[in-house]
């Protein structure tokens, strides 16, 4: 018995980043709470995952390429709040996400918000532009040292 309510909170817990992806986190604060304590920077996405063209090709092209994902395992936390609508999430999940979008201004998907490891917002993107994942990359560097 003590095992299956392990493995329900296991789930529980888990539950919120199913659908973000390997790595990506659901919560903003818990993304900076990790960022502090490792001197990383937060970078957080807000999509629609299952219906908005752009956001799609900046997971295909950027999120999941090489580069990206060698960078973010060693300078960056990963956030995905997703607004799909085909993909169903915790009514919980929906509350959190359309909160941040309210406190980040958010007018369109993709935005992408990017904190250094303090908490201050140090860039924020609508939209992408098809650049490649070196100069993503790049420009992410140029943001500064995580906790500067």
């Amino acid at each position: 018995m003590k095992t299956i309510t392990k493995l329900i909170a296991v789930a529980a817990m888990t539950a919120g980043t199913a659908f973000a992806g390997e790595g990506w986190l659901t919560n903003i604060e818990k993304a900076q709470a990790l960022a502090k304590k490792e001197g990383r920077m937060v970078l957080v996405d807000f999509t629609g995952s299952d219906w908005c063209p752009p956001c799609k090709a900046l997971h295909s092209k950027i999120f999941l390429s090489k580069e990206f994902k060698a960078y973010a395992k060693e300078k960056l936390v990963l956030v995905e709040i997703d607004f799909p609508r085909r993909k169903q999430l915790s009514d919980e999940q929906k509350k959190y996400n359309q909160a941040q979008a309210k406190k980040y201004g958010l007018r369109g998907v993709p935005m992408v918000l990017v904190f250094d490891s303090k908490g201050k917002q140090v860039h924020k993107e609508v939209g992408f532009r098809g650049q490649s994942p070196k100069a993503y990359i790049n420009n992410l560097k140029s943001l500064g040292k995580p906790g500067s």
